[in-house]
């Protein structure tokens, strides 16, 4: 493994320590036992899984049993405090009686914060470095050194900070790692810096940790790679304090795909990427970025007619890896900027044969483009876009047809003197050549009103049973209108099978914007079905 260590790069997540610090995020127990064993199938060589002594969770989970065969779990800590030794240090002893072999120690690296936050001698600071690593390699444990605000005091004052890295090294750190604590240098500057750093400290020791503060965590952190750094410290989807960390979903690829540089994480592994991102959404409830590099929804969407013209000759083009070597798709949007091609490549993608219906397809654009033009936006609702390619080129069975419905919303006092809202939704439909009438309370108008409907069409659709709406989103299209705007509704739709798609309506009456959604989501549920 480290016969080419000069050119290969480690890479340490965060996550479940330094991103446990984003504002709104908080991980359990086993929200860190599932994520920690994502990221070792992933193949990351660290895992940071807390500060054990710093609160329950993190004792607890590292009081856990940890079965990683491809990563290092690593506790985080501080070094010792200016009035202690290491052996009488709480810090340090909870540290060591974790038994874990890799331990992560801060410590400050800067003079003006040893002299304001610390109000300690350089000297002292120096000393607890030194005394606290030296500590921990008596114990056989792999020590980090994390020197805290290392940017910054190297700029004020570069002996000092280097002599900081320099009794970390000599003390026994395996990785002496340099933090742009602040986040506020710019990627010029940390690639000079770590030049002149690495002239000192061997790049086989060298790493980089960088916060997002002026964007540019990600560019600093490949700054410091090509400046000496072989060790790269981030988090996934880029959580951290204030503006986030260097985000290692695009780290690690712009690392492996875009340099000569090599890794323990095995290439066919990038394409766990995109999973791994989406699971930390789903631990912490967080809606994904759908513009987010290499993982994100439409990080390979094409919109621009030219662009999917060329994109159906040549992905690359217009695409600068082939997206499923991380995990993801290409997307082809249609809209009001589409051209043929558009409607080609999705009718491909939806199943339906364009060479079938080449006489109808600029019909269909253009119904495209006129239902854009009303409001309608098919960019995240492919579904509606098939069902409109259906009606438009060869038509759709007449499932159901709606004769009248009305919602009536009650706010009142209930018997336990709570003050509640109720929806009443009364659908009448015709089926088969039949009509029904029936009454459902809802939690709102649009539940009420979906369970209305499907009490009658589950007799003779049993696919419908079994439906939830995962996802409700309205627009507001015509501010100036004030209440009477036009809106735009997106229903997301999932079945008992994981399979989830996405409607749209619209109309100057949100209800009936929201029937026109509700309904194309049934629609498409029984085309699939049938």
């Amino acid at each position: 493994m480290e016969a080419n260590i000069e050119n290969k790069i480690f890479f340490f997540d965060t996550t479940l320590r330094d991103g446990q610090q984003t504002t709104g995020v908080d991980f359990s127990v086993e929200d860190k036992i599932k994520f920690s064993k994502a990221l070792n199938e992933l193949g990351v060589d660290y895992i940071e899984g807390g500060w054990p002594g710093s609160n329950p969770t993190d004792d607890a989970f590292f009081n856990q049993s940890h079965k990683l065969d491809q990563s290092k779990l690593v506790a985080f800590g501080m070094t010792r405090r200016p009035s202690t030794s290491v052996e009488n240090d709480p810090g340090l002893n909870t540290l060591v009686n974790t038994k874990l072999n890799t331990i992560c120690i801060v410590g400050k690296s800067s003079s003006y914060q040893v002299e304001k936050a610390l109000e300690i001698s350089r000297e002292d600071n120096l000393k607890m470095i030194s005394d606290s690593i030296a500590y921990l390699v008596s114990k056989n444990v792999e020590a980090l050194y994390d020197a805290e605000h290392f940017f910054d005091g190297y700029k004020l004052d570069p002996d000092y900070a280097l002599d900081c890295l320099k009794v970390a090294l000599k003390a026994g750190a395996r990785w002496i790692v340099l933090c742009d604590t602040n986040g506020g240098t710019l990627p010029n500057e940390v690639y000079d810096i770590v030049k002149k750093v690495a002239e000192v400290i061997p790049s086989k020791n060298l790493g980089i940790h960088a916060h997002n503060d002026t964007e540019n965590a990600v560019a600093n952190s490949l700054a410091a790679v090509q400046a000496g750094a072989r060790h790269v410290q981030g988090t996934i989807n880029g959580l951290g304090e204030r503006c986030g960390n260097a985000n290692l979903v695009s780290v690690i690829p712009n690392i492996l795909l875009k340099t000569n540089f090599e890794s323990n994480i095995k290439e066919e592994n990038l394409g766990l990427l995109k999973k791994t991102s989406i699971l930390l959404n789903d631990i912490l409830n967080r809606q994904p970025n759908q513009h987010q590099a290499y993982v994100g929804e439409n990080a390979f969407a094409h919109k621009g007619g030219l662009h999917v013209s060329a994109i159906n000759k040549d992905p690359k083009t217009y695409e600068h890896i082939d997206p499923k070597i991380v995990g993801n798709k290409r997307k082809i949007v249609i809209s009001d900027q589409s051209g043929k091609s558009n409607i080609i490549s999705l009718l491909n993608t939806v199943g339906i044969s364009p060479t079938e219906h080449e006489s109808k397809l600029d019909f269909l654009l253009q119904e495209v483009k006129n239902k854009e033009y009303e409001g309608f936006s098919f960019d995240e609702a492919i579904a509606s876009f098939e069902i409109l390619a259906r009606k438009t080129l060869f038509g759709i069975p007449d499932f159901f047809e709606l004769i009248r419905f009305k919602v009536i919303d009650d706010r009142r006092w209930n018997a336990k003197g709570e003050l509640v809202t109720e929806s009443e939704a009364t659908v009448r439909i015709k089926v088969k050549d039949e009509e029904f009438m029936n009454v459902e309370i809802g939690n709102g108008p649009v539940n009420a009103l979906d369970k209305a409907l499907r009490k009658t069409l589950v007799n003779f659709y049993p696919s419908l049973e079994h439906l939830e709406l995962t996802d409700f989103k309205v627009r507001i299209l015509s501010s100036e209108k004030g209440t009477d705007a036009i809106v735009r509704v997106i229903i997301e739709t999932k079945d008992q099978d994981g399979s989830i798609w996405t409607t749209v309506g619209v109309s100057t009456n949100i209800i009936d914007a929201s029937y026109n959604a509700l309904r194309e989501g049934l629609i498409y549920k029984l085309i699939k079905s049938t």
